[in-house]
């Protein structure tokens, strides 16, 4: 027994240090050249840019119906693929339905959002959305694969293409068309590659989907999009509403400042804290599956992302300004304050992110639900009562710290360490 336990230990650290060495690189990529980006692209290229990515991420939530963490579930690998085609036929048909809606009412979309750059861009949004729900499908049936090597592979190749894009389309005089156009061939190639592998290693993925067992399969995950659609909408809303209200209650300026520090303290979490919870879900939802609960492989992540982010985090609430100005310049030290505000944020968030994945593997979606709503009013209640930017990012730090926070505490219930019963009531089959 023990021998079994040391074997798991084992391959869990291998993975994460696989996925760990892949993240690392595809994010000291962008971490690498973002000073060399701000001098190439003004604050207004990086707006646009932010704009769209904030209505690529919001849409997307509802592209795949949110089938896609469901792919890890079921034991049969038949059940898998078929739940992996259910979310590549809603991503087809929602990307299908909001081109007509662009094509349409392109105009009146434009107007909404109050920058007429965004017109042209518009029409390219529906095809972002569906390379977006493809590969993170894609991705789901990788990790159930232990495909870790290919998933690392895979981040490498589309944050390379990417950063080569910036800059080669930023240093031929396009700088406003580079950010955006970089982020799209980055995710056509790195979905072009995954399917070319996946194919590769079952050509008939797709055959012998009945289509009774595709409706049985959309009947019973369907707590998926019913409920993680509108806390995924939630949590999308309590993050991209931020640098909406930071354009509109202050000014383009101070927006910049705060994408900038998001962009950079998003870095540490995608290298590690991404990497570990790619590997805890697939196990975490392997001993749910056989025992009901998941405490052993829950305790020894929460122990590990403990150890790792406290120095650090101590350490870069320290130099967080030095390390800003030295870096980007004087002119940055203010996302430099802003990052020093937010480094307790950073520290749960790092925590919790793996971890949080509990609430889908235990299918206790509604719980997220009620929370995700929780996290939105703070951010709103964060901008109404700041006075200054500053006083604002304070209120912010405090309302994700608070939620997350409450996240861990119903992600130890969902493992097994307490009653969870009271909390919920679950949902008929």
């Amino acid at each position: 027994m023990k021998q079994n336990k040391n074997k798991i230990k084992s391959e869990f650290t291998k993975n994460v240090l696989t996925l760990i060495t892949g993240t690392a690189i595809a994010q000291a990529i962008p971490l690498a050249i973002t000073p060399i980006l701000t001098r190439i692209y003004t604050p207004n290229d990086f707006g646009l840019f932010a704009l769209f990515i904030a209505i690529v991420t919001i849409l997307s939530v509802i592209a795949t119906g949110r089938y896609e963490f469901a792919i890890l579930l079921p034991k049969q690998d038949h059940d898998a693929k078929t739940i992996l085609a259910i979310s590549c036929i809603i991503t087809s048909l929602v990307s299908l339905f909001l081109f007509i809606l662009v094509f349409i009412f392109n105009d009146l979309f434009t107007n909404f959002l109050g920058n007429p750059e965004i017109s042209f861009w518009l029409y390219f949004i529906p095809f972002a959305i569906f390379l977006n729900g493809i590969y993170q499908s894609l991705i789901y049936w990788s990790n159930r694969k232990k495909q870790y090597r290919r998933l690392a592979n895979t981040r490498i190749l589309q944050s390379g293409i990417i950063a080569s894009t910036n800059l080669g389309v930023g240093m031929s005089g396009f700088s406003n068309m580079g950010l955006i156009f970089g982020q799209i061939i980055g995710q056509i190639v790195a979905t072009t590659y995954l399917i070319k592998k996946i194919v590769k290693e079952d050509n008939k993925i797709f055959t012998n989907i009945k289509k009774l067992h595709l409706f049985v399969l959309l009947r019973r995950y369907s707590k998926f999009p019913k409920v993680d659609i509108p806390a995924s909408l939630f949590n999308v809303s309590s993050h991209q509403i931020i640098h909406l209200f930071f354009n509109t209650i202050f000014n383009a300026t101070t927006a910049g400042y705060f994408y900038l520090t998001q962009r950079i303290l998003g870095i540490p979490v995608s290298i590690l804290s991404s990497a570990i919870l790619t590997v805890f879900q697939e196990q975490a939802a392997k001993d749910f599956k056989e025992f009901g609960h998941a405490k052993e492989i829950f305790l020894s992540t929460f122990k590990k992302l403990f150890i790792l982010i406290l120095i650090p985090s101590v350490a870069f609430y320290i130099y967080a300004i030095d390390l800003f100005i030295f870096v980007f310049g004087e002119e940055w030290k203010i996302a430099g304050v802003y990052a020093q505000i937010l480094t307790p944020m950073l520290f749960l968030q790092f925590i919790v992110g793996p971890l949080s994945i509990m609430l889908y593997i235990g299918e206790k979606q509604e719980v997220n639900l009620y929370m995700q709503a929780i996290l939105l009013t703070l951010v709103i209640i964060s901008f109404s009562l700041g006075v200054t930017a500053e006083n604002v990012v304070v209120y912010l730090s405090l309302s994700f710290s608070f939620f997350y926070l409450i996240q861990l505490f119903m992600a130890f219930k969902v493992a097994g360490f307490l009653n969870f019963q009271g909390l919920y009531h679950d949902y008929e089959e």
